[in-house]
């Protein structure tokens, strides 16, 4: 969705933006071609050496730095003219077989954006109790059948010398009774279940909405991608409660203005890839683009 991020941020001469998943730097690279300087974070120390080199070209107009978007509540106040965050896990990530995120490949358990921190999901499933596995897989995968596969999940642990990804697809495919033709893999859910709750995802993205009206200049804009429907969600109210410019109840004779009010909305739906994006690119199919604009004032 290179050329509806673009439209969206209106990279100018001289302005500076925030992306906070830079991955292998392509809309970065697209904004600083335009004139603008970027801040590029990601927590994957691979992929911002990868964008580090691809961008060394545009000198000091590209800052990268290792960090998680999350974080973003340390820049100064009105520091940017846009912020762009492109959620969940890059094709880069998908693609590297030792990464453990996906179960194309057989590698060990691990799933972290950064891998040299923080619990892999084979610790996550070696420790969680089947009661914790079955609130993950029900909250973050969105899982029907959790507690049949948490039950197979805990099994298979007590019995298993080493956590690997075919090992743990195998496990679910059977719990679940074998693919039957089913649309998608029965293990997705269960893979995206871990992933977030590895990276803390959801969380670092409520926290990086919340700073996003500190750390933009009036007139700068939030633009979001998410690729599934808890991400969406977590956008799509915040983006409606920040933009909603009256409070209204039954209770009360009038409505009032929202006091909460800090961004405007640029987009009333969710802007989606174009067809011919997505018979390129298959996996940007689920892909959504919310964008709001920083209204005036002080942040």
């Amino acid at each position: 969705m290179l050329g509806e991020v673009l439209e969206a941020l209106q990279p100018a001469p001289g302005k500076l933006y925030f992306d906070g998943t830079v991955g292998m730097g392509g809309h970065s690279e697209a904004i600083l071609e335009r004139g603008g300087w970027v801040m590029g974070w990601d927590r994957d120390p691979a992929a911002l050496a990868k964008a580090q080199a691809r961008l060394s070209r545009f000198g000091d107009a590209f800052c990268a730095q290792r960090g998680n978007f999350g974080d973003l509540s340390e820049y100064a106040p009105a520091s940017f003219e846009g912020v762009l965050l492109d959620l969940g896990v890059g094709s880069h990530q998908l693609d590297e077989p030792g990464r453990g995120f996906s179960f194309r490949f057989d590698a060990p358990l691990d799933m972290r954006f950064d891998p040299s921190c923080g619990k892999s999901a084979a610790d996550l499933v070696r420790g969680a109790t089947e009661e914790e596995m079955v609130r993950l897989l029900r909250e973050y995968g969105e899982e029907p059948r959790a507690k049949r596969i948490a039950r197979a999940i805990v099994s298979w642990r007590r019995r298993a010398d080493e956590l690997t990804t075919l090992g743990l697809a195998a496990v679910v495919e059977e719990a679940c009774g074998g693919r039957r033709g089913a649309r998608i893999h029965p293990a997705t859910r269960t893979f995206q279940a871990l992933r977030i709750a590895v990276n803390d995802e959801l969380g670092a993205l409520r926290r990086a909405l919340g700073a996003s009206a500190r750390v933009l200049k009036p007139g700068g804009r939030l633009a979001v991608i998410t690729f599934h429907s808890l991400e969406d969600r977590i956008v799509k109210g915040f983006m409606r409660e920040a933009s909603r410019e009256f409070e209204d109840t039954p209770e009360w004779p009038n409505s009032v203005p929202n006091p909460l009010r800090t961004f405007v909305a640029v987009n009333r739906r969710a802007i989606v890839p174009s067809p011919e994006e997505c018979d390129e690119n298959p996996r940007a199919r689920s892909a959504k683009l919310r964008v709001v604009e920083r209204l005036g004032g002080a942040p």
